[in-house]
């Protein structure tokens, strides 16, 4: 089976892009959110915010677990 990425329904903080991600690559939530703020604070916030909405946009919800 292979893995996909989704925003996540159930670690959302704003549209559950970092909690995807996390879902995605096994990593602690905290740890992801970390690591984004710490990117946007270096590349001046803009660059990310962009590819935060882009990401919310393009990245599909994940489905209803059973």
């Amino acid at each position: 089976m292979t893995k996909k990425l989704y925003r996540s329904v159930s670690q959302k903080m704003l549209g559950g892009v970092c909690g995807g991600v996390a879902e995605y690559f096994d990593l602690d939530v905290s740890l992801v959110r970390l690591l984004f703020v710490g990117i946007g604070l270096v590349t001046a916030v803009l660059p990310m915010t962009f590819f935060y909405i882009i990401a919310w946009i393009v990245v599909p919800q994940e489905g209803p677990k059973p």
